[in-house]
């Protein structure tokens, strides 16, 4: 056991560095870069029972220190994922791999992680909370912690493997929510997705987005992620992912002592797709200069200051 090593649910992973679903495609495309089996695992492309062409385009707008996207959860739907996409990552990844699930009804995410969850590659199912509703007027799973607590129930019943809910930053009381997905049976929780936002042309006088708004994302989400997952990470139990804004070894360890056992990458694997392969590397010199022996001793690390 090194020094990075940590725990997701009872598997061990090498290190806490995890690419963020959407970010990362199959994999496969980055294993043209460099071995991706240095990566503690990966998150894989939102995966929806159907197949989805996703949203009209423009459907992405940068924005300083981020950007907005309105992509759409567009992927091949669960059964060419199955058939197609995990047998090419099966030849340049060894490790266990994240299947993010997407859904637009409880039968929609449970048909989904139940096929997945039969797959030998998948070591856990993150379950996005943040789709709409279509039978419950639109408002996405992840506002409403009956609901949030419902997709838990749903999943739980068909599946074996580690269920790990995405939560979405766009509600009043996260730690409501995490807490509801706990007790309904998440093995774990990850947050944040992207925040609603938008972008305006001048010039045009209308949105950026065909969709008119999207998701934000990158650096200038950071320290609300980081704000969030301390709030999570000290109302639950279970563990917890930390992301939104990521880009440095420095980062990672921020969300560390914040709570979470485990660290997904996003946006900046737009910007630098050796990103995290940069992020790993410069974890030990970055330990050393804080004084950390090792990562596990420092998940939830940060005190308030009246117990400091």
């Amino acid at each position: 056991m090194g020094r990075l090593t940590t725990h997701l649910c009872g598997i061990e992973l090498d290190n806490p560095v995890i690419p963020a679903s959407g970010t990362f495609g199959y994999g496969y495309e980055f294993a043209q870069l460099y071995d991706i089996n240095m990566l503690g695992t990966f998150s894989f492309k939102g995966t929806t029972k159907d197949a989805r062409f996703g949203n009209p385009t423009p459907r992405i707008a940068e924005t300083p220190s981020g950007m907005i996207n309105s992509v759409g959860l567009q992927n091949p739907g669960v059964e060419k994922v199955i058939s197609e996409e995990l047998p090419k990552l099966k030849k340049c990844f060894n490790k266990p791999v994240m299947a993010n699930v997407s859904g637009f009804s409880i039968e929609d995410y449970a048909y989904t992680c139940e096929r997945l969850d039969k797959e030998e590659q998948v070591g856990w199912l993150e379950v996005n909370i943040s789709c709409p509703n279509v039978h419950g007027g639109g408002m996405a799973f992840g506002t409403s912690a009956s609901a949030a607590a419902e997709v838990v129930h749903a999943v739980k019943k068909v599946t074996t493997k580690p269920v790990i809910i995405k939560l979405s930053p766009n509600v009043t009381d996260i730690a409501e929510i995490a807490k509801a997905c706990e007790e309904a049976g998440a093995d774990g929780i990850s947050l944040i997705n992207t925040i609603l936002s938008m972008e305006i042309d001048i010039a045009r006088r209308r949105p950026v987005l065909k969709n008119n708004m999207g998701g934000l994302s990158g650096s200038a989400v950071f320290p609300i992620a980081l704000r969030m997952v301390y709030q999570v990470a000290h109302a639950v139990k279970v563990p917890v992912i930390g992301m939104g804004g990521v880009s440095s070894a420095e980062d990672v360890i921020k969300m560390i002592l914040a709570g979470a056992c485990a660290v997904e990458v996003g946006a900046a694997n737009l910007v630098d797709p050796y990103a995290c392969k940069k992020i790993i590397e410069d974890l030990p010199c970055v330990m050393d200069k804080y004084n950390i022996d090792n990562l596990k001793d420092i998940i939830g690390g940060a005190k308030p200051w009246e117990e400091t």
